[in-house]
């Protein structure tokens, strides 16, 4: 799943196991997010609230999360 930070950033947010992993898009290339930790009872559908909890001081009034692709 992709997700759009704002407008920042993007994340591309997988199950590995029984973890979630988080990857930066940056240049053409997936560096893992290693600053971004998820639970792992954190469900598919609660990642938008989850990101935005984390990332909320990144935004401006008006700004959203948004699942990408």
């Amino acid at each position: 799943m992709k997700f759009d930070i704002y407008g920042k950033f993007q994340l591309d947010i997988r199950r590995e196991g029984d973890a979630w992993a988080a990857y930066r898009s940056e240049a053409g290339k997936r560096v893992r997010a290693e600053e971004l930790a998820i639970p792992p009872d954190v469900s598919a559908d609660e990642l938008p609230a989850y990101l935005d909890d984390v990332y909320h001081e990144l935004s401006r009034p008006g700004d959203e999360i948004s699942r990408i692709g």
